[in-house]
């Protein structure tokens, strides 16, 4: 019986403390098992668990109740359910969630993340990678590679895992044939050659029996290399964070009183003592570490992965978000980057469209400017693209609404991950890997210009706006812009209207009406009204523009009260009625796809500033709505 099997109250008081000692200073590895649905992924975990007697009597009487219960392996224990919480999981046996387990032997201590080997749940896997050391990607050996297993290896490598197993599971069911896994460990190498992994090893075991798991197997006397729980324990992946550029990305500023201003955060690389000199990235002001303060009172120095409060000799701007680095060694900023992005949303991405973006504590505005191409997870080709779709890899290239700081992800996760954030429902859409900065945006600089804005529009003798009509095709949005337009004509006002039939003969002729084109419609005429508002004037746009995202987008981009959103608020089948131009007929025989209202959707504003009830009431009234409300507005006189 080792020490760490040995019951606490049957050691002396010297050789727990030895033991408790011995523990604190073992290594920590973070793996995690991926690779197709059903490859045994979760009955590895729970073999792992079982072998290294970390499970008490009453989880192992429990765990055979539930297996003669939701049990896949007769009256057998099924290790699986160990890891498969979920009661969903269990009634199909498979695994939907990310579940992390800890585990220890005499050498080392794990934490290992079971993820789903499912195609649905792709966006799970990456984020149990997004901070594993190792890889063990599990094969079935009836099965051969599948597409699962090579898009998790693409994964894995995307984010970075430099470390991979390669275990053939189930070998027992081919009779522990040397054939079948010489096979499928010569396959794999050869197509994940180019993925840049430092350590590969193939090892060949039955979770289900405990075949070369923790034991040698006596059942494949030809294979002489580690056991899974040897090679765990040996292999080597520290990622030398310590010897990496100090960087600490500043989570809150702690203001207690008068006296104290800290800077608080987790270092993510590197090293720190008090009266080093250190810089914010973004601006590139510098000043010296006073004093490293921590739960343990100060300290003379702090590492990479440690949680500590700097305080700085000199009182310069700091924000959440900003990123304190060494002088000599600074990370990019940029306001533009390209990154390698896996997209975790049923609705695809769309070019052009505002999401959040955050990286470390930092959280922007952003787009998507461009999707340079897809990866095909079977052959690895690049793809032409306008959308990702779920569980899509792309590059792309990334515009921000402002500068941040970042090292490419290749030289520090830490600093080079972000996740993108849809911003109506504040749910995680994407994650990405910064792989370089764009320096285009470095020849591009304001030039002043004398005239303003609002000197343009005193000029006028008005105050200029963006009237944004939106509703369905037949509305009336355009009759509504045009009388609109006409009465503040004659009031002596200087207008212009931008008509979506009209735009789309110039500036948008180009764009079709999939969601991305309309996107990019918007995006477009958006900005185009931007130009029209700097001129002084007041501007009617009149576009079915469906997408409140969008429809948020161009607000945005106006400066405050120059944003009126009006929804011409038409009820489909009165819309459909009118049909002048016919388009709804067509739409109907198939003839004209995306159209909003019939096959593709449209989404009503929720708090806009007028809503014209143009199914019901007359459109020169509705006309007069808009004009009383510029008036009370104090846009015109």
């Amino acid at each position: 019986m080792s020490l760490a099997e040995t019951p606490v109250e049957e050691l002396g008081l010297e050789a727990f403390q030895e033991y408790l000692a011995r523990h604190e200073t073992k290594t920590l590895l973070r793996f995690l098992t991926c690779g197709s649905v059903d490859d045994g992924k979760s009955t590895l975990i729970g073999r792992l668990l079982y072998d290294t007697k970390l499970l008490f009597e009453d989880q192992l009487k429990s765990l055979e109740r539930d297996s003669r219960r939701h049990g896949t392996v007769g009256e057998e224990i099924d290790f699986a359910l160990l890891v498969d919480g979920l009661e969903a999981e269990r009634e199909q046996g498979i695994t939907i969630d990310v579940a992390y387990r800890f585990f220890a032997t005499d050498r080392r201590k794990f934490i290992v993340a079971d993820t789903p080997g499912h195609e649905q749940y792709t966006r799970n896997m990456a984020t149990g990678a997004s901070t594993a050391d190792l890889a063990v990607i599990l094969v079935d050996s009836r099965q051969g590679i599948l597409t699962q297993t090579r898009r998790h290896s693409f994964i894995a490598s995307l984010l970075g895992i430099r470390h991979v197993v390669l275990a053939v599971n189930k070998i027992d069911l081919m009779g522990y044939s040397q054939e079948v896994f010489d096979k499928i460990a010569a396959e794999y190498r050869v197509f994940a050659a180019d993925f840049g992994f430092k350590t590969l090893q193939a090892i060949p075991l039955s979770a289900r029996y405990g075949d070369n798991v923790l034991d040698r197997s006596p059942n494949m006397g030809w294979y002489t290399g580690p056991t899974l729980v040897e090679h765990l324990e040996t292999v080597e992946v520290t990622e030398d964070l310590l010897e990496k550029p100090f960087r600490l990305p500043v989570q809150f500023v702690n203001r207690p009183n008068l006296d104290f201003r800290g800077f608080a955060g987790t270092i993510a690389s590197g090293r720190v003592r008090p009266g080093d000199p250190v810089v914010v990235a973004k601006s590139g002001r510098s000043t010296t570490v006073k004093a490293i303060v921590s739960y343990d009172g100060e300290a003379a120095e702090a590492v990479a992965g440690e949680a500590v409060t700097l305080t700085l000799t000199d009182e310069i701007d700091i924000s959440r978000g900003d990123l304190l680095s060494a002088p000599t060694d600074r990370p990019d900023v940029s306001d533009q980057f390209a990154a390698h992005l896996i997209w975790m949303a049923d609705e695809p991405l769309l070019s052009g469209r505002p999401y959040l973006l955050k990286i470390g504590p930092k959280t922007v505005s952003a787009t998507v400017t461009e999707i340079k191409h897809k990866i095909d997870v079977n052959s690895f080709n690049k793809l032409a693209a306008k959308t990702l779709a779920l569980n899509e890899v792309a590059l792309v290239n990334f515009a921000l609404a402002e500068p941040v700081a970042f090292d490419p992800y290749a030289s520090n996760r830490e600093t080079g991950a972000f996740i993108v954030i849809d911003r109506m429902s504040n749910q995680t859409v994407g994650a990405g890997m910064v792989d370089f900065g764009l320096r285009r945006a470095d020849n591009i600089h304001w030039q002043a210009l004398d005239v303003s804005k609002e000197s343009r529009a005193a000029a006028k003798g008005q105050k200029p706006v963006v009237i944004w009509l939106t509703g369905l095709s037949g509305a009336g949005k355009s009759t509504i812009a045009n009388l609109v337009e006409k009465k503040l004509h004659l009031l002596g006002r200087h207008t212009y209207t931008l008509d979506g039939d009209n735009v789309r003969h110039g500036l948008n002729r180009d764009l079709g009406f999939t969601d991305a084109d309309r996107v990019e419609n918007i995006r477009r005429v958006a900005e185009t009204a931007k130009l029209f508002v700097d001129a002084g004037l007041i501007v009617m746009v009149s576009f079915i523009s469906p997408f409140r995202s969008e429809r948020l987008m161009a607000r945005e981009l106006m400066g405050p009260g120059e944003f009126i959103e009006v929804h011409v608020d038409t009820p489909l089948e009165i819309a459909e009625a009118r049909d002048v131009k016919g388009l709804y007929r067509k739409a109907r025989a198939g003839q004209i796809k995306n159209f909003t209202g019939i096959d593709s959707p449209y989404e009503p504003p929720e708090s806009a500033e007028l809503v014209l009830a143009a199914g019901t009431e007359p459109l020169e009234a509705l006309a007069d709505r808009v004009v009383a409300h510029l008036k009370d507005g104090g846009y015109i006189g």
